[in-house]
């Protein structure tokens, strides 16, 4: 299960994401609620800043991609750790001095959209510099794994303290963790990393890498059904305050209670697949399952009664978003040669961040027009549409093999049976 921790420079990496993961969820629960204070409760500001946040990587991923495929890896993530150390320290400074207003923190939102846009191809391409092609599977699902400890432990910490002690020092806290990540970064060997042949700077690079995913039906087929459960479907971090705080009428400790049992969840479905990723190579059939088991736990999670119920059946919820998001990671990345690596991801980053600047508005109107339930039925009912959509056109396409085509299909289906019926009874 954790044989990519064997590699030296990656346990260097993985120590700094563990302190730092915690830190930036911290922030990500206390900014949430910080919009929601400074507007009043409104659910549509709080779209408004997801979607500046992540407006940048529409912008900016595909040419973050071609960036990570040039330079070198591990001196730009240096470069982009400290930035976003920075923003959280101003956003932190101006909390706690009481000076802050919204729009500081939209403007805060889309600066850190800036770097985040940059980080994440750089960091998911750095992955496999630092295990080598064999362990890439088990080196993500590691990082998920971390990440989705932090989910667990950083709002439960952010969602209590918040309460005590505000929520500028959340944010003061995120910059200092981003000292963590940067000094591992500065102590790892680089003549140990696993680096592909460097690519010169040349005309029409970003173009080559969309043709080369153009030409990949297997590829074009789970990055489309990626952007949708990713748009609509994985709304979590804008529905859920909007159900804490107006369905469920709890204060910021209970937001952060909610965000951590949907990371129990996903902490738990990330260390299966870490365990998987020793034993073998991700499978599209595993993809599909999970994006439409996601999208029915979902629809059924939205009729829940009560606070508790809703926060137990989140547990699920987050399995199965886990293994979606792990797998898909993974296949793509396993499936493309390294010098196109970064270019590949910067497309993976952009349709599966770049609908949120769709999908962060969207979920505020649906949440004021149609109650706060609205974006878990919606959201849950597209992601189970678009896996079996998905799943019959690779089917058509030959895009899984024979050994699994038509089982695949029926899981699903059975899948689908089983969700209609355990929602007929919950309505009965």
């Amino acid at each position: 299960m954790f044989a990519s921790l064997r590699v030296r420079n990656y346990r260097l990496f993985f120590s700094g994401q563990v302190i730092s993961n915690i830190g930036t969820w911290m922030q990500r629960i206390a900014q949430d609620w910080l919009v929601f204070q400074l507007s009043g409760n409104n659910p549509i500001a709080l779209g408004v800043a997801v979607a500046l946040q992540f407006i940048p990587t529409v912008l900016l991923s595909l040419y973050a991609g071609v960036l990570a495929d040039r330079v070198d890896k591990r001196k730009l993530c240096v470069f982009i750790q400290s930035s976003i150390g920075v923003q959280a320290l101003v956003l932190g400074l101006l909390d706690v001095t009481g000076v802050v207003a919204l729009w500081h923190v939209f403007v805060l939102c889309f600066v850190l959209g800036i770097f985040s846009a940059l980080d994440v191809p750089a960091r998911q391409s750095f992955v496999a510099e630092m295990v080598g092609r064999k362990q890439i599977t088990n080196a993500v699902a590691l990082n998920s794994s971390i990440f989705n400890m932090a989910r667990i432990v950083g709002p439960a910490i952010a969602g209590f303290a918040i309460t005590w002690v505000g929520t500028g020092w959340m944010f003061l806290a995120n910059a200092a963790s981003t000292l963590a990540v940067i000094t591992g970064l500065l102590l790892m060997d680089p003549d140990k990393l696993f680096r592909g042949p460097a690519v010169e700077r040349a005309k029409g690079q970003l173009r080559e890498g969309l043709d080369y995913v153009r030409g990949r039906s297997d590829l074009v087929t789970v990055m489309v059904l990626v952007f949708f459960v990713s748009t609509f479907g994985i709304t979590f971090f804008t529905s859920l305050a909007i159900v804490a705080g107006n369905v469920f009428g709890t204060q910021a400790d209970g937001y952060g209670l909610l965000s951590t049992l949907l990371a129990v969840g996903t902490f738990t479905g990330s260390l299966l697949a870490a365990r998987r990723g020793v034993k073998g190579n991700p499978r599209v059939r595993l993809l599909l399952i999970a994006a439409f088991s996601l999208g029915a736990i979902e629809f059924v999670t939205a009729f829940m009664p009560t606070y508790l119920a809703f926060g137990i059946a989140l547990i699920p919820l987050g399995f199965a978003t886990i293994t979606f998001l792990n797998t898909a990671n993974s296949l793509v990345q396993t499936a493309v040669s390294p010098e196109m690596r970064g270019r590949v991801m910067g497309i993976y980053v952009l349709v599966l961040i770049g609908g949120n600047p769709i999908g962060g508005p969207m979920v505020g109107w649906m949440a004021d027009a149609f109650g706060g339930r609205s974006p878990f039925i919606i959201g849950g009912a597209i992601s189970a549409l678009a896996a079996l959509a998905c799943a019959v056109v690779l089917v058509r396409r030959g895009g899984m093999s024979s050994r699994y085509r038509m089982s695949g299909l029926r899981l699903l289906f059975a899948n689908g049976r089983a969700a209609t019926a355990g929602s007929s009874r919950r309505a009965l």
